[in-house]
């Protein structure tokens, strides 16, 4: 699906494979250790922004190689010339406005800021969304602080082939929430544990059919959730894999 055209890096208004929440890729592959839960996390907007004058904002921009220090290296599906970063805000867990940023390829930018306005729109509270850089490329640990995110250039969990990840045609939000849960019942972070309970009801829960799987199912991308064996329910890209 194609949303209307950005012009340049033009601030939008009006609203932002398998293998994203084991921590069994590469370095992160260790115990969750003693973490504390996630908190509240984010720039919040100058003032407070509250619910009735709040809009969605995003900005495309290109990436410089600097941007990606830890994310992105020689050898990767996608040169750094293939990426955007999706400056936007988003409703936190804490009922306010923050600033977030995403790494997607060039070519599902636009289709995405659709689906985060969206999401601004139905009020979907998002935790935060920081690139993996922030946590020096380590999926686990962006998974310990429950961080909403999409480019990484590593491999899919248990699997020698890239992860759409690697593309930046996969994002992950809230993993915590929506954590991975292998075949046997197993979640890797022991704060999200509760959430293999897909019945609770808690903020930022996604469940079939929902608002936010509608959201990315309007731009032909799939969703963890519905994976048989192991689930995913972090995870929506581009293929469903």
């Amino acid at each position: 699906m194609t949303r209307k055209p950005l012009i340049g890096a033009v601030l939008l208004a009006g609203l932002a494979a398998a293998g994203c929440g084991g921590g069994d890729d590469g370095a992160d592959r260790r115990p969750a250790g003693t973490a504390a839960p996630p908190t509240a996390a984010g720039t919040a907007s100058p003032g407070g922004r509250n619910r009735e004058a709040a809009r969605f904002t995003a900005k495309i921009e290109k990436l410089s190689r600097s941007d990606l220090p830890h994310s992105w290296r020689p050898g990767c599906p996608v040169p750094v010339s293939g990426l955007r970063a999706i400056d936007m805000t988003h409703w936190g867990m804490d009922g306010q406005v923050h600033n977030g940023r995403l790494v997607v390829n060039a070519s599902a930018a636009e289709d995405l800021v659709g689906v985060f306005r969206t999401l601004f729109e139905d009020r979907y509270p998002i935790e935060r969304m920081e690139p993996v850089d922030k946590y020096r490329g380590s999926d686990f640990d962006s998974i310990e602080a429950n961080n909403t995110s999409a480019f990484n250039c590593r491999q899919a969990t248990g699997s020698g082939n890239w992860s759409q990840h690697a593309y930046g045609l996969a994002v992950d939000i809230n993993p915590c929430q929506n954590p991975y849960v292998t075949a046997d019942g197993r979640v890797a972070h022991k704060n999200c544990v509760k959430f293999k309970d897909r019945s609770r009801t808690d903020p930022g829960v996604i469940h079939k059919g929902d608002n936010v799987v509608k959201a990315f199912a309007a731009i032909g991308w799939g969703w963890g959730g519905t994976w048989s064996g192991t689930k995913d329910y972090q995870h929506f890209s581009s293929t469903g894999r």
